[in-house]
This record gives C-alpha cells, structure tokens and sequence, in this order.
C-alpha cells in the first residue's frame, strides 16, 4: 500500500519564505532596472554647463527620458501663449509649516501665475485661523492663483467630487488649456476622461515598498518585527503596486519628479515613454542664498567663535523613523567619543527630540522653523545630512542646502543619486545604516571646514542651474504648452 502523505498547515517559514519571494518579485527586477540604466540615461542626458563636448540637445520633449530641468527655457522672454491652467491639490498651504507636496503647488503655480498665466487651484478649505488667509488685494489677483476651495468639510479635508464640481463650473465658462493633479488629488476615474490631464508622482507605491524594507533591516538582533509588518504588506503594499500598475494608464500624462521614478514609471509602471515626463522640484532661489552675516550670528548663537574650526552638521524634517532618525542618533553619538569639535543642529519637531538631547551640549534642538528661520540654519552649518529611510519622492531640504551652498550627505537612493549628487564633489552618500553612516562622517570631518565649503560652492551652482522655482516653473509651462499645442513639443 502507498504510503499516505498529511498536508501540512502553513508555518511561519513558509510565511517567511512568501514574503521573501515577493519583495524580491517586485524590487529586484525594479532595482535591477535602474541599476543597469544608469549609465545609459546619464549619456543621453543634456550635458551640463560645464560639458562643452556634446552639442545641445534637441527633438520631441515627449521622447527626452533626462529630467527638463536641463534644458534652456528663458526666463526673460514671456511664455508665447497664455495658459489657463486648472490645478488639483489636497490642501494648499496655510500655516508656517507646509508638507512637501504643499510647497510644491506652491511654488510651482504662484510662478506660474506670475507668468501671466491664469491658474486656478482647487483644494480643500483653508484654515481661516492662519496669516497666510487673508484675502489678497485685487491689485495682485492677477499676479497670483485663484483658490476654489470646497465646503462641506473641515479645513484640510479633501473631497475631490465637491473639487469636480468646482472644477466644471469653472470649465464650461472656457476651457482649462492643461490640468494638473498633484498625486491623486484627481482619481483615476475620473481623471481618464480629462484628455489634456497631467499628475506628477511624489511618490510611487513601489518606491513603499522599498521604504517598508530599509526600515526594517535597521532593527536591532534582539528587536521583534512589527506584528502588522507582514501584514501590511500582503493586504495593502503588495495589492496596491498592482493596482497602481494598472490604473497609472488611465492618466494622459505622468510627471516623475525624480530621474529614477520616470525610470520606474516607463519600464516597471508600464508606461508608454511619451507619456512620462521628468520634471524636478525646485526651491524658491531668492530664499536659500549665502550669507556671511547671518551664518556669523547663527554660529554665535551655538557659542562658536567667528574663526572656530568646528564642524556643524544639521539635519532638517520631522523627528521620526521613517526619516533616519535612529540611524542617525546612534551614528553621532559614536562620532563624537572621538570627535570633540563637532556638533549636530537639528531643525525640527517630533518624538527624537528628547533622544538627542540626551546627547548633550553637542547637540542643539531648534524645533520647527519657518522660512526665514531655515536660511540662518542652512547658511549656520557645514554640512548638511540627510539619513532618510524613505526613497520616496525628492527631498527639498537637500535642494535648498545646496542652493545655501552647503554640501549634502544622504542616503545612497537611486532618486538622490541620480537626480541630486550626481558628482562626489557634491558631498557623500551612505547605506541606510549606523556602520555606513558613522563611517561617512568620519570622512567628512577629517576633511575639514575649508574642504567642505569647498564642496558647498560647487552644489551651489550646480543646484543653481537645476533646482531653482524658476527652472521647475518653465519646465512645466513648457509642458502645459505641449499638451495644448503640439507645436511646443518640439525643441528647442
């Protein structure tokens, strides 16, 4: 008689083995990817200013697979037609301290506007309670967006019908010329009957996924994995990369604001490449300048005098995990048992705070900081670190630090290494990890000030000519002209 085999009920290392089997399902390939492309998309990319040898780059916008921040848009000259634009963005920024893609719509369409171009934002209702509410004066309507913000609701909460509905009040009086859905402020189903639609991703759910790892590959030994970590994975980030595959299709136009994102986008997304467009952010350049004065007095205020050799680090963001915070922490303490003349300013609120002042007078907590406050930060320190577990998106405090002239550290990410230091002049990158990250540090430290101010002044010009308001706001009124009018795709 045969012997009879039992099936046996599912283990943990079966659990474990199917986890395994899907992270690298979905992050190998994409990893692989942007690996191997790296060096072929740097080549077909615009040289930069100090390239001479290749000539201008010229074609259809919708083929360039490089970010449009490299190319020659002029500022001086008026834009050739006059744009009415429709803009789809979750909130709008009200108080001193606006989320990314906030000060992103911002940015971008306050610029636009005083272009000449007629932007309309429709976003969730302000905060009445805030400054920044107060109703602009009809004399400087025309010089910034007009806010269709939605009732029922609460400040800050979103409904994209009540927006729709706006939205299409607004259309039937004159068509949008292009509209624009920061992420998906606009759903996809509604989004793929808007023909002449644009969305620029600040983050993608593959990109998640890849954050979920890294923040778990930081725990120590004898830390326990979160109970709801394989959970999260099976029921959301893994069905939600699926479902992003699928429905990204159903939007005309995909703005990547990161070369490794387009990347994504096209080859793992499924997009076809005349639909992605790479775009980066950018800063406001007239706010992230250097000073000698104010990094005099922000200094003084640490107790340094005007001619000490002293190394200051800053960090800036939210004090929370997904941000590096305990890699950091752990990395800074070990530099300065052997480091006396170092110090750490961090810019910033949340639950590390306490953590680093544990450390001492080597560390200073400046807690959040409103524009203004943030030049004297950037212009204060001597380099700037950025020990993010999130390679998401593109973090603007890399762009303003280096338009303050200051040299970066940041976690080794296709997105930064690709799109930000993309020279080793232009500071250090590091593995996601204590070891890595301490290491790094002592490198920079040893350099010394002169060294790295040395390093500041090359990201400052570099980060001139691509990072800047303007350069993002040209970039994508270019692209709005393109979808209007296919005679603008055409370059240059």
């Amino acid at each position: 008689m045969a012997t009879q085999t039992k099936l046996k009920k599912p283990n943990s290392h079966f659990s474990l083995c199917t986890f395994l089997f899907f992270t690298v399902l979905f992050t190998i390939p994409a990893l692989f990817l942007l690996r191997t492309s790296s060096c072929s998309s740097s080549t077909a990319s615009v040289s930069s200013s100090s390239d001479t040898n290749e000539p201008p780059w010229s074609g259809d916008l919708r083929t360039a697979q490089f970010a449009w921040n490299r190319l020659a848009f002029s500022l001086t000259n008026p834009p050739p037609k006059t744009l009415k634009l429709a803009v789809f963005s979750r909130k709008w920024p009200t108080g001193p301290n606006p989320g990314g893609m906030e000060r992103h719509a911002f940015t971008l369409y306050t610029a636009l506007a005083r272009r000449g171009h007629r932007v309309h934002v429709f976003t969730s209702p302000l905060d009445p309670s805030h400054e920044t509410n107060k109703t602009t004066p009809v004399s400087d309507q025309t010089l910034n967006p007009k806010i269709h913000s939605h009732g029922d609701a609460e400040p800050g909460k979103w409904r994209y019908n009540k927006a729709w509905e706006l939205y299409q009040e607004e259309n039937q009086k004159e068509p949008f010329d292009a509209v624009h859905s920061e992420s998906v402020a606009l759903p996809h189903w509604i989004a793929r009957e808007v023909p002449n639609l644009a969305v620029s991703w600040h983050g993608i759910a593959l990109e998640s996924l890849q954050s979920s790892i890294y923040q778990d590959l930081i725990r120590k030994p004898d830390e326990p994995r979160s109970q709801g970590f394989n959970a999260s994975l099976y029921s959301a980030v893994l069905p939600k990369i699926l479902d992003e595959i699928r429905f990204f299709h159903n939007y005309a136009h995909h703005i990547a604001i990161s070369d490794s994102c387009g990347e994504m986008l096209r080859d793992v997304y499924q997009i076809p490449e005349k639909r992605v467009h790479v775009i980066l952010n950018g800063v406001d350049e007239n706010g992230f300048k250097s000073d000698k004065k104010i990094r005099s007095l922000f200094r003084s205020k640490l107790g340094l005098a005007e001619n000490s050799s002293a190394i200051v680090l800053g960090v800036a963001g939210r004090l929370v995990k997904d941000k590096g915070h305990p890699i950091l922490y752990e990395a800074f303490a070990k530099l300065i048992e052997t480091h006396s003349n170092v110090y750490l300013v961090v810019a910033g609120s949340g639950p590390w705070e306490q953590r680093y002042k544990d450390l001492g007078e080597k560390v200073t907590i400046l807690g959040s900081l409103n524009p203004s406050e943030l030049k004297g930060f950037y212009n204060g320190i001597d380099l700037f670190v950025n020990p993010t577990l999130r390679p998401q998106g593109l973090d603007l405090t890399l762009m303003e630090a280096m338009l303050s002239g200051k040299p970066v550290m940041a976690s080794r990410y296709a997105s930064i290494k690709r799109s930000i230091v993309v020279n080793d002049e232009f500071g250090f990158m590091f593995a996601p990890n204590v070891e890595a990250l301490t290491a790094v540090m002592e490198v920079a430290v040893v350099e010394g000030a002169e060294r790295l101010a040395e390093r500041g002044r090359k990201c400052k010009e570099y980060a001139a000519e691509m990072f800047t308001a303007s350069k993002m706001a040209l970039a994508y009124e270019r692209l709005f002209l393109c979808i209007k009018d296919q005679r603008f795709c055409i370059y240059p």
